[in-house]
């Protein structure tokens, strides 16, 4: 199994042109019927409550305040869209924030709700690349993320792992949680065989993700 892709230099730039233009907060979605239209490809980032993923949206994006980050476990209520546009203001991607999971705090009502949304998100979204689940690295895989895995493989939606907050752990750890991580992937359908590191803070492992997103989004388009 592929521990990691080495990408080009015209992959990268490719990357770094498409976030580097314009990027809009659309909308949220609370249902299927608030959704935006289906057009350009998308895709989304999931992971637990405080793993990340604003932050790292943020980052990516080179906007600060972009998503709303929040040390409040389950602020995160919607399927939050994000538009990276062209010169010319169309849009050329979405981004979609979904909901956090994992979290002891919220009513079990809102809970499911969220769980329901998500899976009926996922089950009929066609312009839906990849799903990038979020992991924070200090901690690895936790049975949350393994059942919404179980979900993404249900769904046959494709998904990729990503670490997040590599810089507060050391390398030799790092490595472990990365193998280790690999090997809980290795027989899972709908996984993407290769497991991202990245930090928000240190902007470890960006210029790649941004590469990864431009390969696969927008790869029917021309880059």
């Amino acid at each position: 199994m592929n521990t990691e892709i080495e990408y080009t230099r015209a992959q990268k730039e490719a990357g770094r042109l498409l976030f580097a233009r314009e990027v809009t907060f659309m909308k949220s979605a609370v249902s299927l019927d608030t959704l935006p239209p289906m057009g350009p490809p998308e895709i989304c980032f999931a992971g637990r409550s405080n793993v990340g993923k604003s932050t790292l949206i943020n980052a990516l994006t080179n906007h600060h305040g972009l998503a709303r980050a929040s040390n409040t476990p389950g602020r995160t209520q919607e399927l939050n869209y994000f538009a990276c546009n062209t010169a010319d203001g169309r849009p050329r991607l979405y981004v979609v924030d979904l909901p956090g999971y994992g979290f002891a705090k919220a009513p079990k009502y809102k809970v499911a709700a969220w769980t329901k949304l998500t899976r009926e998100f996922l089950r009929g979204r066609a312009t839906l690349r990849r799903i990038f689940l979020l992991v924070d690295s200090r901690h690895g895989l936790k049975d949350v993320d393994l059942e919404l895995m179980d979900m993404l493989d249900e769904t046959a939606v494709i998904y990729q792992v990503v670490l997040t907050k590599s810089d507060k752990i050391k390398t030799g750890q790092l490595a472990r949680v990365q193998a280790a991580t690999l090997a809980a992937i290795a027989k899972r359908p709908a996984a993407f065989p290769v497991v991202a590191v990245t930090s928000s803070e240190k902007g470890l492992g960006m210029p790649e993700l941004r590469a990864e997103i431009a390969t696969l989004a927008l790869s029917d388009q021309g880059l």
